[in-house]
Formats: structure tokens, C-alpha cells, sequence
């Protein structure tokens, strides 16, 4: 199981991944060159660590143009991100757009000198660009703006009032549909949710102002795109399915979890000893607290609510020796609540699965279930108190007794329970050399 052959460490953990390293998104990446092609649009949505800015890092790099047939010189490919515009404003991010669009033209002296003087000019807006635009369009040239963390975009803050973000996002709608330079230009814009849901409520007497776009989910990986990633680590043909699938029980199909998983996995065994299960566990689980607590912060009230209650669901079947949880009826709130059950499935946090006619629902990463149990036995006397309020939104008094009694026990009797992510478990033997 030595890696020495291997030079470096395969995979990227709190970066990008390197458009040479990209693994899959083929569908994803076709779609987004379609668009480009057309000079339409593309808004990609994903939680957090599915990928997205590493997806827009392919999309704007050459080899990737060229694989695609595509000549790369045709375009001035600007990426930028949202969140470096702080706070978010309007004139910030069309200057933004101006300034890096000015890097890009080292050939073009004299457009980066108009540029230069848009800048200096003051407030610049979208008719700024329009200007650059029509002076590229003239040279056989077109901007794809990759824009990435839009949410910026679409919250607001003490310089960025309501008004003005809907003014904004019906500028950005102009320029690609209405004015005549979108024919050279493509946008392509991530953010962690569907557009419709983060931006402002829709104008009955106006079009949306997102519905120039053609959305595109970033789902997590595939059984072929996970054992592309996980290949590099060369683990045997008898260990390595057994491998993969105890890490999809830690991760899924997130990518990355996945590239963390790997990267551990990478630095046990490239000493050619025999690896520390221990220590793998407790790394990966520190190395990927932040993105757990991430998606549980980004959720709402009744979200969080649900993630207990499934938690507690299929808690109650690994301590039923020690306390026998009264859930009858839970099958009903999840059948009352899909709505929010789908936006989970969606954020890569839950499965369903189809079982005699029933909905189950699963967390898509025994580590994130561990930590929403976590949630459920730090939960204190106050904030038990104060989720009540949810509980009798989502189910009836008695239901909301029952479940507040089941996390109060919980909470008093944590110290006598141990749980183990069965993926983890499963892992540790295998590094151990016990399957």
C-alpha cells in the first residue's frame, strides 16, 4: 500500500481544486460551454464544499477551452468573487469587473486606457461596461464573467439597501437580455441556493429578474466520479471498494469531504506504515467541523427542527436497550414538511429513500448526523424552551412534550453514550488490516 511513487499529495483540502486535478461535472461543464457559446447565461447553485468555485476555476482556464474546441484568445475570462467587494455595493462590483477586465488586456493598451479613465471618472455602473462591451465586440472579443459567492449580491447591508439591490439585479438582467452589447458577453454566477430563493420577492408587474439564466445544480459526486477521485490513492483491488464505500458513508458523494478523507487517507499510508486509525479519525473530524457547522448554521429554524427529528428517529434504533423514545406520528410532520425536507435533499444534507410505501429520510453523511446529534445533546434549558415554539408549528402539544422530554433525557445521559459514525468504524478496521 506505498505511495512513494506518488510525488505529492493528490488532493486539495481548503483550496480550489486545480483545473488539471478536476474530477467530473461533465454534464455540468457541457452546459456551462453551451451557454458560453450562445452568450447566455448560467447560474449554479451547490452548499457549502460542493465545488463551485473550483468549477468556475476549469471554466476559465485555456486547456479547458481548447479540450472543448473553443478558441480561448476570443475571450477576456474575468472571475471574481463577490465577497471580496466588501461591503457589497453596485459601483464596487462594476469596478471590479472593470479593474480585472483591465489585467486581462495587456494587448490592448489603448482599451485598458479607456478603462482606466471609467475608473477614475467616479461611480461606475453598468453602462460603464456596456461602453467596454461595444469596443470589444468590435475586435471580435466577448467577457465571460465568471462571478462567484453572489449571495453577496443578494443580502443587504448598511451601504446596500433593498432598493438598490433590486436596481442592481435589474441592471444585470438589462445588460444580458435588453441591451445591445449582451451579444458579447456571458455570465455565469454560483451561490449557495437557487437565485429565486436568496434575492427579492418578485414584482407581479415585472419579469423576474433572474429568469435569464439557466440554473444548474451541483450535486454530489457519483459512484464513477468518486472512485476517479479516490483511485489516486492506489489502495489494491481488495481493500479499495471496501475503502470507498466506508468513505461514501462519511461523505457521500461531497466532494469535499471527500478530498479531506482523501488527503488523510493519503498522508497515513504514503509512510509505509500501518496507518492510525485514531488519528484518522480525529483529524478528519476536526478538519471538517467548520463545513458541518456551516450547513447547520445556513439553515432556518424548522430546517434544524427536522434534522433532529430524523436524527432522533434513527437514534431511538441504536438506544432502544437503554430508553424506548415515544416517535409515533413523526412519519407524519416529515410528510407535512417536504417542502423543506427537499430543500435539505437539495443542499446534499439528506436521501430519501422509498420503503413500503413510506418516505425515510437519511443524513448523506453519518459525521453530519453525529454532529446534528450533537446538536440535540447540547441543547440547554433555554434553547429547549425556545425551540418549543418550532416544535408545536410542526406537530401537536402532545407530540412537542414528548420529543422535548426525549432531548431533555438526552442531554442529562449523553456522557453514557459513545457514538461512532458506522462509515468511521468500518474505516478504522480496514486501516487496521481487520476486513
Amino acid at each position: 500500500m506505498s505511495l512513494q511513487s506518488i510525488p505529492r499529495n493528490p488532493f486539495f483540502v481548503g483550496k480550489p481544486v486545480p483545473p488539471e486535478h478536476f474530477v467530473g461535472r461533465t454534464s455540468e461543464i457541457e452546459a456551462a460551454f453551451d451557454q458560453i457559446y450562445n452568450r447566455s447565461h448560467l447560474a449554479i447553485w451547490g452548499g457549502p464544499g460542493m465545488g463551485k468555485t473550483s468549477f468556475l476555476e476549469k471554466l476559465s482556464d485555456s486547456q479547458t477551452w481548447k479540450e472543448k474546441g473553443l478558441d480561448p484568445s476570443q475571450a477576456v475570462i474575468v472571475l471574481l468573487n463577490c465577497e471580496s467587494i466588501s461591503p457589497f455595493t453596485p459601483s464596487g462590483f462594476w469596478q471590479e469587473v472593470l479593474s480585472l477586465l483591465k489585467d486581462k488586456l495587456d494587448d490592448k493598451p489603448t482599451l485598458q486606457a479607456d478603462i482606466t479613465k471609467l475608473i477614475e471618472e467616479g461611480k461606475t455602473t453598468k453602462d460603464s461596461l456596456r461602453q467596454i462591451l461595444r469596443k470589444l465586440g468590435k475586435q471580435n472579443r466577448f467577457l465571460v464573467l465568471l462571478v462567484d459567492d453572489y449571495d453577496a449580491a443578494l443580502h443587504e447591508n448598511k451601504q446596500y439597501t433593498h432598493d438598490e439591490m433590486e436596481q442592481f439585479l435589474s441592471e444585470c438582467r438589462n445588460l444580458a437580455v435588453h441591451c445591445r452589447e449582451r451579444q458579447y458577453l456571458s455570465m455565469i454566477v454560483t451561490s449557495l441556493k437557487r437565485l429565486n430563493e436568496l434575492g427579492p420577492k418578485l414584482n407581479p408587474s415585472k419579469s423576474p429578474w433572474y429568469n435569464h439564466y439557466l440554473f444548474q445544480r451541483l450535486k454530489p459526486f457519483n459512484d464513477t466520479e468518486i472512485a476517479q477521485l479516490l483511485g489516486t490513492l492506489r489502495l489494491g483491488t481488495l481493500r479499495e471498494p471496501k475503502i470507498r464505500n466506508a468513505i461514501r458513508e462519511i461523505a457521500d458523494g461531497h466532494p469535499a469531504l471527500l478530498q479531506t478523507a482523501g488527503s488523510l487517507l493519503y498522508r497515513e499510508l504514503k509512510t509505509g506504515k500501518t496507518p492510525d486509525s485514531q488519528a484518522f479519525i480525529d483529524d478528519f473530524e476536526s478538519s471538517t467541523i467548520q463545513i458541518f457547522q456551516n450547513i447547520w448554521e445556513r439553515t432556518d429554524e424548522v430546517e434544524k427542527t427536522l434534522l433532529m427529528l430524523i436524527a432522533l428517529y434513527h437514534l431511538k434504533g441504536r438506544l432502544h436497550q437503554k430508553k424506548q423514545f415515544d416517535l409515533n406520528g413523526i412519519d407524519l410532520i416529515f410528510s407535512q414538511r417536504e417542502r423543506e425536507l427537499s430543500r435539505l435533499e437539495e443542499q446534499a444534507v439528506i436521501v430519501h429513500q422509498e420503503k413500503e410505501q413510506t418516505r425515510m429520510y437519511l443524513f448523506t453523511s453519518s459525521i453530519m448526523e453525529k454532529w446534528v446529534i450533537q446538536q440535540v445533546w447540547n441543547t440547554d434549558e433555554d434553547s429547549l424552551k425556545a425551540r418549543q415554539k418550532v416544535f408545536l408549528n410542526l406537530m401537536s402539544h402532545q407530540q412537542a412534550e414528548k420529543i422535548t422530554n426525549t432531548i431533555g433525557w438526552l442531554g442529562k445521559h449523553k456522557s453514557t453514550f459513545k457514538l461512532i459514525p458506522q462509515g468511521i468504524d468500518v474505516l478504522s478496521k480496514l486501516l487496521r488490516g481487520l476486513l
